[in-house]
């Protein structure tokens, strides 16, 4: 990146993302692997429609199910972006922060899908403790993500103003 306070502030996010989506996908593990256990005897005292699923949560309320699948992917891409464009800011090469400005985009709107889920759940109803976690956990990741992207965009745009500048070429 040509400025090191971009960059630095880039990587400093993107850490503190990595921390953060470890921390959701765990949690979202738990949430899963918690309903699988639980969802045969929680589930069949349902009415037909809602006994054929495969898993039912017993947690929450009715927008439970895809919050938790949907931050289970959030966090999961998350990871991965925030993993591989630290190696690409460090790198700090034109094309190598157009890949981390792409998966930092990607990453943060999967997380605005989810945190637009976490909101809805909110809205919605009551929700246990690990849950009320896992919703503040993404509605904190989307703000930080969100600044972790325009640092990252904002590296870029300066090393490409440096690129056309000195005519180099990537």
């Amino acid at each position: 990146m040509a400025s090191a306070a971009s960059k630095s502030a880039a990587s400093l996010f993107l850490i503190l993302n990595l921390l953060i989506y470890f921390i959701i996908i765990v949690i979202a593990s738990w949430a899963v692997n918690h309903a699988i256990a639980h969802s045969h005897e929680a589930a069949s005292s349902l009415k037909m429609p809602a006994h054929i699923f495969p898993i039912f949560f017993p947690m929450g309320n009715m927008a439970t199910g895809f919050f938790i699948m949907l931050s289970l992917i959030t966090g999961v891409v998350g990871f991965i972006a925030s993993l591989t464009a630290i190696n690409d800011v460090v790198l700090g090469t034109l094309a190598s922060l157009h890949a981390a400005a792409s998966s930092s985009t990607i990453a943060w709107l999967l997380t605005l899908l989810s945190m637009g889920l976490a909101c809805k759940e909110i809205s919605t109803g009551w929700a246990g403790s690990s849950l009320r976690a896992l919703e503040v956990l993404t509605i904190i990741v989307s703000g930080s993500q969100l600044i972790c992207t325009s640092a990252i965009h904002a590296g870029l745009l300066e090393e490409a103003a440096r690129h056309r500048m000195t005519g180099s070429r990537v």
